[in-house]
């Protein structure tokens, strides 16, 4: 069994969640030891498409009209396209219909959750969908003290200081808004925000948000992995105000890390995250702001070590069998 994994336009979308979790594949499908190509060229039994554009729809209609099996990844869904780019909103639901188009040419659809599988399901596209978690590598996401000097110094914090961090691209969606309105109201915390978005594609609201001036408030751009564990290593709390998700691999991060977490309270995150358990959940920016005081004041109990059993949980060596089971699913289907 050789699988192709096809991602149109990886070199532009390498430094997102998406390309994150096209590497995860790779090192998954590794583990697995499921033979992959990444050159549409080579010969191949299935191919594994993660992308919408109209380079993987024709890749995905010559692939059928060939004989072979295709394995669409939803990554996506109308709902976490919402507030994020400029006239997202507008065009949400013509881009629902073409995602559509895309996903049914699979023989069988792979989402990251159980929550982007019920919205998929309501759109009635006649497939099986199957979650299986976009994953994470326990072994790398590893908190240590010489990193969280590395972090402290790089960015300038305190040894005192209590260091509040988010990562995400400029993107309303991602809750970018309530986190600046909290480094506002919570002057007596630093924060600091990983992630780029290029600002003229973006509403004002949120270029404004990005460009807003505080002593307490950083944002950092894109840096690279090494830094993110080592900021996970060095903060005090790593927050993810996100308004909708398809999964959400910073929080898996975290947890690996055995970092403190608040996440929102949404439904992406209520089969596998429970509030007080292995991470702290809030509802709205009043609330974060409540229980990031909580957590920086010991005031609330540590639950990173439940946090990290659900990150191991989603090992990728565990993502690349569920991933061989249903190649072979495929295959096996007349």
């Amino acid at each position: 069994m050789k699988v192709l994994l096809y991602t149109e336009g990886l070199e532009h979308i390498g430094k997102s969640g998406l390309g994150k979790a096209i590497k995860h594949q790779m090192k998954a499908l590794k583990y697995a030891g499921v033979e992959y190509t990444l050159d549409p060229e080579e010969d191949f039994d299935i191919v594994h498409i993660n992308t919408y554009g109209p380079k993987s729809y024709s890749l995905a209609k010559q692939a059928k009209k060939n004989g072979k099996k295709v394995v669409y990844h939803a990554h996506s869904t109308e709902e976490d396209f919402r507030n994020s780019f400029i006239l997202s909103n507008q065009i949400a639901p013509m881009f629902k219909k073409w995602i559509i188009t895309c996903y049914k040419l699979g023989d069988h659809i792979i989402t990251p959750t159980p929550y982007s599988k019920r919205l998929l399901d309501n759109y009635n596209m006649g497939r099986e969908i199957t979650a299986i978690s976009n994953g994470i590598e326990i072994e790398k996401f590893v908190a240590t003290k010489e990193g969280a000097s590395n972090f402290r110094k790089t960015y300038g914090f305190k040894k005192d200081d209590k260091v509040i961090m988010g990562i995400g691209l400029y993107l309303e969606r991602k809750g970018i808004l309530d986190f600046v309105e909290l480094a506002k109201r919570l002057k007596e915390y630093k924060f600091i925000w990983f992630g780029y978005t290029p600002l003229y594609t973006i509403p004002n609201k949120i270029r404004e948000a990005v460009k807003t001036k505080l002593p307490n408030l950083i944002f950092a751009g894109y840096v690279e992995q090494e830094m993110i564990i080592d900021a996970l290593s060095g903060a005090d709390l790593y927050i993810f105000p996100t308004l909708e998700e398809t999964e959400g691999i910073p929080i898996l991060e975290a947890c690996a890390c055995k970092t403190k977490a608040i996440i929102r309270d949404i439904p992406v995150f209520s089969e596998w995250l429970q509030d007080g358990v292995n991470v702290y959940k809030a509802k709205d920016v009043n609330e974060f702001e409540i229980k990031i005081k909580k957590i920086l004041n010991n005031e609330l109990p540590d639950v990173t070590e439940e946090g990290y059993k659900v990150a191991c949980e989603r090992d990728l060596k565990v993502i690349g069998e569920k991933l061989k089971e249903v190649y072979e699913k495929v295959l096996n289907e007349k």
